[in-house]
């Protein structure tokens, strides 16, 4: 089937003229899924785009407007988009793929949606109550427009979409080849072809770039990076992004359902040993949820999160745990044991995890950190059987942060978000927030949500990120993407 639907079936090219590589695994051929990944490669694109400062700007719809009583939106789509299929993309292909966008898990099933509309050659949106981030939701990956011919029912058998490079060979989880699509409606890619390379372990895609095996190579572990800079023919670069490293707690775990318990776990963290020692970025220590890259939602002046070990054994004895002979706090006959779940696609999180596991147990705490798939996470949140977990949240991947907040921190939470952890005052500021898109009209609600977060501690903060890339050095044309969108490989060339 796959064969049939990319015209050019999955074997590999013999020589791309670029190779990508990085740790995101090619885990399914469905939007709702791997959205992200076609994005980032420019085979799949939005009806809303955005620019490396967070800015919406016109994708595969022209422009946009709302109605006077804000519950309709009007897409006006771009004319002469062909899909790689080389049918042509019109209001009927973009509602179908959209009606699927809010049938699935995504950002769109959490929006007040009533009904799709195809009129004429728009789009139109009805809702239920005003959302002012409609348009910064159909920027996000999971709305990217593929053509009928991707899906047989509803099941996912291709990528068409209407990209600069269309897919021309597929080998799951690992690799992916594309070529330019010269039918692109946009400015053409200078690159004639690129495979791209999923390498879960750092220290394998630091080496690709430093041997040449890949061209063009993204997140680095430290010490792999650090290394590269002195390679010569490599160049690098570190930009700091909206990305959190977040630990996720079970608020109604028994041992974790007070706040006062989870506040004692923060203060127990050396944010600053981790920041220096793991990542070799001092300064990316996260005393707060939202990192500064995010206008608006950093709360300057709020008090920061701080290292208190003393103040953290006081809380816990507080709550009735003592010492037992090991060490270990006791309360009522159970040790004080969790499990933590992370995943190595981003090297410095095993790591961060085996710091945790020695800075919680001189509180008292046995921490067994398991490192498996990224998937265990929300599982675990759905079923009920995660403890904590420690993984990497970017806020920058819809435009508006607020669609991520409304996920991750809204009524009932997110499984990237809260877990068993409800205010209604969080809940009424996140709906208000995405009713406005003035950020000084939003500005009271946001810092109640940051507030709440930062006393209640559902989520703890550890660590705000650096987007660590290396690239050959006769690459031209390298711009890295702060909302990690995309990584701008129709822009790239070689030099002569």
């Amino acid at each position: 089937m796959l064969a049939l639907i990319t015209g050019e079936g999955v074997a590999a090219q013999d020589s791309p003229a670029l190779t990508v590589a990085s740790p995101a695994h090619f885990m399914s051929l469905d939007p709702a899924v791997a959205g992200d990944n076609f994005l980032h490669l420019g085979i799949g694109e939005t009806l809303v785009d955005a620019d490396t400062n967070g800015r919406l700007r016109p994708g595969l719809a022209t422009d946009w407007s709302v109605s006077d009583d804000a519950l309709r939106w009007t897409f006006t789509l771009r004319d002469g988009v062909r899909f790689h299929d080389d049918t042509m993309m019109d209001a009927d292909t973009v509602k179908a793929a959209l009606d699927r966008a809010v049938s699935m898990p995504g950002v769109l099933d959490k929006a007040p949606i009533a009904d799709i509309r195809a009129d004429g050659n728009t789009i139109v949106v009805g809702l239920n109550e005003p959302f002012a981030a409609l348009p910064a939701m159909l920027a996000h990956s999971s709305t990217v427009i593929f053509a009928p011919s991707s899906f047989d029912g509803d099941t996912a058998v291709g990528s068409v979409g209407t990209g600069p490079f269309r897919m021309t060979g597929y080998a799951p989880p690992q690799s992916l080849d594309a070529k330019r699509f010269d039918g692109y409606w946009g400015e053409k890619a200078n690159l004639e072809s690129f495979r791209y390379l999923s390498a879960s372990r750092a220290e394998t895609r630091a080496l690709m770039a430093e041997s040449g095996d890949a061209d063009l190579v993204f997140t680095l572990d430290p010490a792999g990076f650090r290394r590269l800079q002195s390679v010569d023919g490599v160049e690098t670069a570190a930009v700091p992004i909206p990305r959190t490293t977040i630990i996720k707690v079970n608020a109604g775990h028994p041992f974790l359902d007070a706040p006062e318990a989870r506040q004692a776990l923060s203060l127990a963290i050396d944010r600053a040993g981790i920041a220096a020692g793991i990542m070799r970025f001092p300064d990316s220590g996260a005393n707060q949820l939202f990192p500064p890259a995010l206008a608006g939602w950093h709360v300057d002046g709020m008090e920061p999160l701080v290292t208190d070990v003393d103040r953290a054994k006081s809380l816990l004895a507080e709550l009735g745990w003592t010492p037992g002979s090991d060490g270990i706090l006791t309360r009522e006959g159970e040790r004080f044991a969790l499990t933590l779940r992370t995943y190595p696609d981003r090297p410095e999180l095993p790591l961060i995890g085996a710091a945790l596991q020695d800075q919680w147990r001189a509180i008292g705490i046995d921490l067994t950190v398991s490192v498996s798939n990224f998937s265990e996470i929300p599982q675990g949140d759905q079923d009920g059987s995660l403890d904590v977990a420690l993984y990497a949240r970017n806020f920058g991947l819809i435009p508006d942060p607020i669609g991520i907040v409304i996920q991750d921190y809204g009524t009932g939470g997110g499984d990237w978000g809260t877990m068993n952890w409800d205010r209604p005052d969080v809940a009424e500021a996140v709906t208000r927030i995405s009713r406005v898109a003035d950020l000084a009209e939003r500005q009271a609600d946001i810092d109640t949500v940051a507030r709440a977060l930062q006393e209640d501690l559902p989520v703890i903060p550890v660590l705000w990120y650096q987007q660590t890339v290396a690239w050959s050095g006769d690459l031209r044309g390298v711009v890295i993407d702060p909302l990690e969108r995309t990584y701008g490989l129709s822009q790239i060339s070689r030099a002569d």
